[in-house]
């Protein structure tokens, strides 16, 4: 069968059932699925998704709880125990997260969040964490192109914006016109590639691109429109914080989409807001 992906959630199948789990098959004696994190009705010859990590004793185990974090991806966890060797992390499963204290920066403090990039330590194979996350993402090779819609992650403030995490992978930048609400460090975002510039340094915008964009936002106001009986007192003169904070969007967004829904006589606008026309 496929080597198993440890870090990582696996497709496995039941092979045998025994009074404290069941083992699935990973071509050798068996992971064990401990019976408390298996679903009732789990029988043998079932194929079922688990995350695989080793335990303490340093053997594979199998679990059905979801981690915040798998190998290759960066998280914000928090610091739930502290060690001469390093720190641990609530990583969302029963075994914390070990962030040995090479990988850390200045030294992690017990309650304290800090975002990190989960790997595998290649000596001992085990699932382990890194706080030096820059040395880890590079814009030399993209994997990206102009207007693709990406995960990204808050990084940390500069004096032009945010740098944001793309894909786990690269480096980009956020330009604070761009921004319309709090940014907070280790925030998960969707957004899009702006532009790629000669150097391949990356600019990103939050949300989608283009009118696919602008068809989702008008979906949003029409929605909300229907929800406060078909009238909204926000238009092109409102204070951008309070678009964004209600719709969820720039206010150049909200121009344009409420522009294309006027075009399309679903809305009418008038002195102090939007109103909802409605079929007679």
């Amino acid at each position: 069968m496929d080597k198993i992906k440890v870090g990582d959630f696996n497709f496995l199948k039941v092979i045998r059932k025994v009074a404290f789990g069941f083992y699935l098959d990973d071509g050798e004696e068996g992971i064990l699925l401990p019976i408390r994190f298996a679903p009732p009705d789990l029988q043998i010859d079932d194929e079922i998704k688990v995350f695989i990590y080793h335990d303490s004793d340093n053997r594979l185990i199998a679990t059905t709880q979801i981690p915040y974090a798998i190998v290759g991806e960066i998280a914000k966890l928090k610091v739930v125990e502290i060690t001469k060797q390093g720190a641990f992390l609530d990583w969302g499963l029963m075994k914390d997260l070990f962030v040995p204290m090479s990988k850390q920066l200045g030294g992690m403090r017990l309650g304290g969040e800090y975002l990190v990039k989960v790997y595998i330590d290649e000596q001992t194979g085990r699932v382990a964490a890194t706080e030096k996350i820059d040395f880890l993402l590079s814009n030399e090779e993209l994997t990206v192109k102009e207007k693709e819609i990406v995960e990204l992650v808050v990084n940390r403030k500069t004096e032009l914006g945010y740098a944001m995490i793309i894909n786990n992978k690269h480096i980009g930048l956020l330009h604070s016109n761009e921004i319309y609400r709090e940014m907070k460090i280790g925030e998960k975002l969707e957004g899009f590639i702006k532009t790629i510039r000669p150097d391949n340094k990356i600019d990103v915008v939050i949300g989608k691109p283009g009118f696919q964009k602008i068809e989702d936002e008008a979906a949003k106001i029409l929605r909300l429109l229907a929800e406060n009986d078909g009238y909204l007192p926000y238009h092109d003169k409102s204070d951008p914080e309070e678009i964004y904070a209600f719709f969820g969007m720039s206010k150049k967004v909200f121009k344009m989409t409420t522009g294309t829904l006027y075009k399309q006589q679903k809305i009418a606008f008038t002195k102090t807001g939007i109103q909802l026309i409605t079929a007679d």
